[in-house]
């Protein structure tokens, strides 16, 4: 029998608590055909090859943590479209970053067919970058997360 699944609506973490909105595969492929113009549920369940009650649940859930806003459809008054919010257009960068990350270690020389671009000039967007506020590119091993109190001072330093 299985466990009931971790909540992590409640973590004190920014990564938990993100994960706990879109932290499975299908709500981040959604979230991408969105960007791509996919709108309607049928338009979903089409591209992706999703159960409907897979695809409904998500969809759901996305709505109710203010991913996506429900609007009518300009074509039929008996559909709806589903429409990003500011705070799911954000997700553009995680989208974008999980896209690079792939790039570069998950195809074999040539095997990619498909590149992400500029709208504006078509050519291929730049690695995204980590800066601290002072403009230093920050990597991998150059942060941490401090734990802060109520009043804004840092408590305790941990790495993260």
């Amino acid at each position: 029998m299985k466990g009931k699944r971790t909540q992590l609506d409640q973590a004190n973490c920014g990564i938990a608590r993100t994960l706990e909105i879109v932290g499975d595969w299908w709500s981040l492929l959604i979230i991408r055909n969105a960007f791509h113009g996919v709108g309607r549920f049928s338009e979903f369940q089409k591209s992706l090859g999703l159960a409907k009650n897979i695809l409904s649940a998500r969809l759901k859930k996305l709505v109710e943590n203010g991913i996506f806003s429900i609007e009518p459809d300009d074509e039929s008054s008996s559909i709806h479209r589903y429409v990003l919010t500011d705070k799911g257009e954000k997700l553009y960068v995680v989208l974008i970053a999980l896209w690079q990350w792939g790039e570069e270690n998950c195809f074999k020389p040539g095997e990619l067919k498909h590149v992400m671009v500029d709208n504006r000039n078509r050519k291929p967007l730049g690695r995204l970058q980590i800066k601290a506020k002072d403009g230093r590119v920050v990597g991998p091993r150059d942060f941490r997360t401090i734990r802060i109190e109520s009043t804004g001072k840092r408590a305790a330093e941990r790495r993260a």
